[in-house]
């Protein structure tokens, strides 16, 4: 990556950030917003500020549910692709259960997840991992049923074995399907948490959220949602930089 890339990489996130701050300053200043609707960027700040411990808690168990549920969801979903790949009865008895899982809003399963697993955190795993799901399945799998066919006829001219094709000719040709899924997971799966921690928890991002609502502390909601909001970029971009690195053999302008 050339040095001017690296720079614009860098400096275009930054201006955006900096013309949304004057934006959302100007109107909480200037736009005669009372501060309990829109508390202005630098009260936010000093906020985040002062309550940084209680923050800091709340994003730790947010997070940790958030990465949980992650990677609970993308083994499944992985395993489940391969299975409907290696085998057409799977396939018909587990897709409309994929497509189920998509029908059914999150927030309507959310109180019955909490009532099943109760209000620790197993709930709010579970519910990561449903947001996540079906976007790790159906990458995985479309990656997998798109393998070159020129790649599929070689392999069986050399006498290859049906596994010895999905582990070594299917599965590689879908990796960057499967970390297309995956970055959209990433960017997803805090919000299975949120979700769990609104309906029921003692703890996390969404659970001060709404105790913050309750109490009209409109600046520790703003405080929170920035935390939750930087927590999920940095952790979509973790994911991104290790699959740029796995994924060696796709094009920059694929993975950049």
């Amino acid at each position: 990556m050339t040095a001017r890339r690296v720079v614009a990489r860098t400096v275009r996130p930054l201006v955006t950030l900096a013309g949304l701050a004057a934006l959302w300053w100007g109107i909480a200043r200037l736009g005669g917003v009372p501060p309990y609707l829109l508390p202005s960027p630098d009260a936010v700040m000093r906020t985040m500020w002062m309550q940084r411990g209680l923050l800091a808690d709340a994003a730790g168990t947010t997070l940790l549910e958030t990465v949980l549920g992650l990677g609970l969801g993308m083994l499944g979903g992985a395993a489940l692709a391969l299975a409907m790949t290696a085998s057409g009865v799977v396939r018909r008895w587990m897709m409309p259960l994929v497509l189920f899982s998509q029908a059914v809003p999150v927030f309507a399963l959310a109180p019955l997840l909490v009532l099943w697993f109760g209000f620790g955190i197993a709930s709010k795993v579970v519910m990561a991992v449903l947001v996540i799901f079906f976007p790790i399945t159906s990458s995985f799998f479309d990656g997998l049923r798109r393998t070159p066919p020129d790649w599929l006829d070689l392999a069986r001219t050399m006498g290859a074995a049906p596994w010895r094709v999905l582990v070594y000719v299917r599965l590689p040709a879908a990796l960057p399907a499967f970390g297309s899924g995956l970055r959209v997971a990433t960017a997803i799966a805090p919000i299975g948490a949120v979700v769990g921690e609104w309906v029921g928890a003692s703890s996390g991002l969404g659970f001060l959220m709404q105790t913050a609502n309750t109490r009209f502390e409109t600046d520790l909601m703003f405080a929170a949602l920035l935390v939750l909001a930087t927590m999920t970029v940095l952790l979509w971009w973790g994911v991104d930089r290790l699959l740029a690195r796995l994924l060696y053999w796709v094009p920059d302008s694929v993975v950049d």
